[in-house]
């Protein structure tokens, strides 16, 4: 299983923008062919930084998620309203608490 962790950071202004895309295509992105599990957070202390948290089957699942037409759109329309760069994780999980 990986986990995969994209911390986002929005122009303050275009933060309902991206909440109306995320919706529009979450559905697309849980069901797509080995995704398990998909999150969307909010930052406790800037109101401007969202996360995605999925879980993937393997790297190659999200490899071909990556390379998907549903990535392809949905990134190309959040994209611009980035305040700074993305950063991305992508993470095996050790041990369990």
């Amino acid at each position: 299983m990986l986990i995969r962790i994209v911390r986002m950071t929005f122009q303050p202004d275009k933060t309902a923008d991206f909440l109306a895309i995320f919706q529009a295509a979450k559905e697309n992105i849980r069901y797509f062919e080995g995704c398990r599990y998909l999150a969307l957070l909010h930052d406790a202390d800037n109101p401007a930084v969202y996360y995605t948290y999925s879980l993937w089957d393997s790297p190659e699942h999200l490899a071909r998620y990556r390379r998907s037409e549903v990535f392809r759109t949905t990134w190309q329309a959040i994209k611009r309203l980035f305040a700074d760069k993305p950063q991305a994780f992508s993470l095996f999980q050790l041990e369990e608490l």
